[in-house]
């Protein structure tokens, strides 16, 4: 699994096998799985114009390889930051959410009362399952660091059901004054608040634009999908956090939340802080993604009334 890739265009020197999307991990090519994604993937090039929830500065070496198959990007990310503008702006009348479950706020009263940067956010998605063996040994790297923290278990977090699928009450006890724990959060909210220092994410996309923004260091633990590559990314180009993929053993978990939090903390809060300010940057006036939002209306609005014509070989 840690063999390199070097046949993937602007990712030679960083990629491993176990750094490719889950649906890679087949046992041969004719998975249908696999096949569904291939069939796809041979098609976007037969597509007008592609929309991409990210910007230049971020994946400018990807998003120009992308370019020689489909010339007509439009790479308009981060898509939550246009909103916010928007609304900052007045040009919009009410907020919107992308809230999938109820939001407990009370978690950001907890966080009032915190120091600054010191607390882990905890959460892993609205999809993500684990068993009760990797619930534990999060855990356990969680109280062993003596960090602070505020976590997301969702009713659904663990696999199985009754008391398999439960928090075993002696850890709910060791981490008492010191965590906090919720069914769903107000996860921009949260992360842009001074007392967080540090996300344990799935490296879902949408999760990993939103802590870029608020210039929050990542540590991942992918679960599917596109996940994989993301929080390669993140450690290895970016160098905004920590890739611990395939990996649940609550010494390694001790160990990068005391890497993260405390020994690295300065490195990754000054990568962080720089990458969010390339992100804000892209979506204001004169930025990239500024820029391409209103090239993608514009567009849009022409071809609606019969004025564009798109020529794509």
């Amino acid at each position: 699994m840690d063999r390199s890739i070097r046949n993937v265009p602007g990712t030679e020197r960083f990629l491993r096998c176990r750094d490719l999307p889950s649906f890679c991990r087949a046992r041969n090519l004719t998975d249908p799985d696999l096949q569904v994604f291939v069939q796809q993937t041979l098609h976007s090039p037969r597509a007008q114009a592609i929309i991409l929830n990210t910007f230049e500065d971020l994946e400018g070496p990807i998003i120009s390889h992308i370019r020689t198959l489909c010339p007509n990007i439009y790479s308009i990310g981060p898509l939550h930051m246009h909103l916010k503008l928007r609304l900052a702006n007045n040009e919009a009348s009410s907020q919107s959410s992308n809230n999938l479950f109820e939001v407990d706020r009370s978690c950001i009263a907890w966080l009032d009362a915190q120091p600054p940067k010191s607390i882990i956010y905890i959460s892993f998605g609205s999809i993500t399952v684990m068993t009760r063996n990797q619930l534990i040994e999060f855990w356990y790297g969680l109280v062993n660091s003596n960090t602070r923290f505020l976590w997301v278990a969702r009713l659904d977090l663990v696999a199985g059901d009754g008391e398999e699928a439960q928090i075993p009450l002696e850890l709910l006890e060791e981490s008492r004054e010191r965590g906090f724990i919720v069914g769903w959060a107000p996860q921009e909210e949260v992360l842009a608040h001074p007392a967080v220092g540090g996300f344990l994410t799935h490296s879902g996309w949408n999760s990993t634009l939103e802590s870029i923004v608020a210039g929050v260091p990542m540590i991942c633990w992918p679960y599917f999908a596109d996940q994989q590559v993301n929080s390669r990314f993140v450690s290895e180009v970016w160098k905004i956090g920590i890739d611990i993929k395939d990996v649940c053993d609550r010494k390694i978990v001790e160990k990068m939340l005391n890497d993260l939090m405390v020994e690295r903390k300065e490195e990754f809060a000054k990568a962080a802080d720089e990458i969010s300010r390339l992100a804000r940057q892209s979506v204001n006036e004169g930025g990239s993604s500024y820029y391409n939002l209103d090239r993608l209306i514009e567009d849009i609005r022409l071809t609606s009334s019969g004025r564009l014509v798109v020529i794509n070989d």
